[in-house]
């Protein structure tokens, strides 16, 4: 009786396609994880892009706010630094109004600062701002007074 050597050439591609089949699922899975390394470090980037944009949207709202006010009364009815109310807590503030001289324009400095892994990140915006020469200060309010209420209501009332 003669053996079949069919049987052992079997086993052999039977072997072959098992190697075959490990190297594939190594190769997947080296891809696998280099697709994860990249997603997650460019959500990482996203979410600090996000984060700049809210803190320059920040610092110019301040800027802002020390140009209507101007850099004399700024001083007068707001803290120079501390931390913005929500929906922007975790952002902290600092205002810096230099009086460089006289007949210049005062230098203002706005810094937002956030926390961002292992330290604070930060967005600083500077501008210069002059001193309306003349104007004595005046609160801004309405020529006369606006009855809203009664705007609304009666508008109501004719139809």
């Amino acid at each position: 009786m003669k053996r079949r050597r069919g049987n052992r050439h079997g086993l052999r591609r039977r072997g072959f396609a098992l190697l075959d089949v490990i190297v594939g699922g190594v190769m997947l899975g080296i891809g696998l994880s280099v697709v994860l390394s990249v997603t997650s470090r460019s959500l990482a980037t996203q979410s600090d892009g996000e984060k700049r944009l809210v803190a320059s949207w920040l610092a110019d709202g301040l800027l802002a706010m020390v140009l209507v006010e101007g850099p004399v009364e700024y001083p007068k009815h707001y803290h120079p630094s501390g931390e913005f109310a929500p929906p922007f807590d975790g952002f902290e503030f600092e205002i810096d109004i230099e009086d460089i001289g006289p007949s210049e324009p005062f230098r203002v400095t706005a810094t937002v600062r956030w926390p961002g892994g292992r330290s604070y990140r930060e967005v600083t915006a500077q501008t210069l701002i002059a001193l309306r020469l003349g104007d004595s200060f005046q609160p801004r309010a309405p020529a006369e007074p606006v009855d809203r209420f009664a705007r609304y209501y009666d508008d109501e009332d004719q139809r």
